[in-house]
């Protein structure tokens, strides 16, 4: 599968491959060599005659790694282009989604082979192996790094096939099927649902960034996806009793002073698993990845509400959101926020159109949904539709009859729902995103990475590792600006690299946040355990293997 030829220069011969992994191989994996018949990655010393490894050898292979590429590849195509390649279904693809099972990809119609590239891929073999057994595109879109020639040049000597032009597509869908409009989602998310769908991305792709590219942004729907035409939307926007109520257009809201701010969402069942290992709980099984950060453009609710001719000081009342998206009795999903919160000029209260620079995607509330910054993610309503000033709370089940918070001592048989009131600001959270758990590490130094944040605007000011278990604790480097007390609605990313202990065969890693109230995460999930699994925010705990 793997092209070489060796090329002789001042009595030096050395295995050419692709420029690309000139850069890789040596540093990542100095003795690793390609063998002209095999397809294998092996394990290899170079032999020299004092027994030794002359300090220009790996400059001398470098200078030729790039020649030798490609040459390598024009053979490639040559030899291509003479044999019939074998097809393959995309079904077949899909089986081979791990080592064991030889790790294939697809690019167009070509399918590749990248078993023996998965332990020298550049970032990690875990991000590679999340594109295994499908295509490639969805991943390369995020990271535009991989669509240069080089690199298409190394991915063209992993080829092994086509994919079979005569496939039918296969389709679970019906015509009366109310999520047969559903968008296409990117590969990477972790599903928890279909149908309503709701998906989380990997930790390792979540911390990456401090603005989750809209693809991997987390998805909670409720309903099936409602399909809408922006030029013919309108928002119902009711006014005070003897008034009249506005319709907007997108082009109306678009009138309004455009207001941008960076919000981080979570999701009430964020880290539901963890509670759901100490007792069976409603709800899907989320683990730490139900929340994202993105910066949201538009109107201040607060502008659209005195446009309304509601008064920013008026008495205490709800706003409440309706959704466009319908269950089969026609009931819109609902939510609702004091209105306080939405008048307050420093709450940033939007009725957002874009995500990151970009219209709203399908998933995430196209063509205007609220955010919230610093509440709970149930009240940010996507596919908004109307907008009303009431007395009382949102008489929708997601405002009545969930999200809601009781004592571990209560079970579905005692749950009285108008005891508690309804989530809004959540409590400070921290995870750790790196390195994942059950992963082996080398001994030495490792690098832990994870995310915090706190509802209400409150500023994380500090983050506490332990590689003991809670025993001894190091404070990690908060990545980004500080945060303005009141007003920090977005994560800190950190990080902390720390010796390893020599002789440790195992780390116990944990992570706590504390907020600018000084408000820190509770040491274990028990005790905050609840008959829905929410507010699931105990200490983060990862287990991780030392190489001997």
């Amino acid at each position: 599968m793997l092209l070489l030829q060796r090329v002789a220069v001042s009595g030096l011969r050395v295995s050419r491959f692709d420029s690309y992994a000139r850069f890789v191989v040596p540093k990542l994996y100095p003795h690793v060599f390609f063998t002209s018949n095999s397809s294998h990655l092996q394990r290899r010393t170079p032999h020299f005659s004092n027994g030794s490894t002359p300090s220009g050898y790996w400059a001398a292979a470098g200078a030729l790694l790039g020649v030798g590429a490609v040459l390598a590849y024009g053979n490639h195509r040559e030899k291509a282009a003479e044999e019939s390649l074998p097809m393959y279904t995309k079904a077949e693809v899909s089986y081979h989604r791990s080592l064991e099972k030889r790790v294939w990809v697809t690019l167009g119609n070509e399918v590749f082979d990248v078993t023996d590239f998965v332990a020298i891929h550049p970032g990690g073999p875990s991000k590679l192996m999340l594109a295994a057994g499908g295509p490639l595109e969805p991943f390369w879109a995020l990271y535009a790094v991989h669509n240069q020639p080089h690199v298409r040049e190394l991915l063209a000597q992993y080829k092994i096939g086509e994919l079979s032009p005569d496939e039918e597509k296969s389709s679970d869908l019906v015509s009366t099927d109310p999520f047969a409009n559903d968008p296409p989602r990117h590969p990477a998310l972790q599903i928890n649902s279909q149908k309503p769908f709701n998906a989380e991305p990997p930790l390792e792709l979540l911390g990456e960034s401090y603005i989750t590219p809209n693809p991997l942004f987390f998805t909670r729907n409720h309903l099936p996806v409602p399909t809408l035409d922006p030029t013919t939307y309108q928002l119902q926007v009711e006014g005070p009793p003897g008034g009249q109520t506005l319709k907007l257009s997108l082009d109306d809201l678009r009138r309004f002073p455009k207001h941008q701010v960076t919000v981080t969402l979570q999701c009430a069942g964020n880290r539901r698993s963890e509670m759901a290992q100490i007792k069976s709980v409603k709800g899907l099984n989320w683990g730490a990845g139900a929340i994202s950060t993105a910066q949201w453009g538009g109107a201040r609710l607060r502008d659209v509400l005195i446009q309304a001719g509601h008064s920013p000081y008026g008495p205490e009342a709800h706003v409440c959101f309706e959704g466009l998206d319908f269950d089969p009795t026609g009931t819109a999903y609902g939510a609702s926020i004091p209105l306080a919160r939405a008048m307050d000029p420093e709450s940033d209260v939007l009725l957002a159109y874009e995500m990151n620079g970009q219209p709203l995607p399908p998933d995430h509330g196209f063509p205007v949904r609220v955010v919230v910054p610093g509440v709970v993610g149930a009240r940010h309503v996507k596919w908004l539709g109307k907008v009303s000033i009431s007395s009382e709370e949102s008489p929708s089940h997601w405002q009545r009859r969930d999200y809601k918070g009781f004592s571990p001592s209560v079970d579905w048989d005692t749950v009285d729902f108008d005891s508690a009131p309804a989530i809004q600001e959540l409590p400070v959270q921290s995870v750790i995103t790196e390195p994942r758990e059950g992963q082996t590490i080398e001994p030495g130094e490792v690098t832990v990475k994870g995310y915090a944040w706190s509802g209400g605007g409150r500023a994380i000011i500090r983050v506490d590792v332990s590689l003991d278990g809670g025993l001894t604790w190091q404070v990690a480097t908060l990545e980004g600006e500080a945060q303005a007390p009141r007003r920090a609605w977005a994560w800190r990313l950190w990080h902390l690299t720390a010796s390893v202990p020599p002789g440790k065969k195992g780390l116990n890693i944990i992570c706590k946040a504390v907020d600018d109230g000084y408000n820190v995460q509770p040491d274990t999930v028990a005790p905050i355990w609840n008959l829905r699994g929410v507010l699931s925010n105990a200490w983060h705990r990862v287990h991780v293997q030392v190489v001997p």
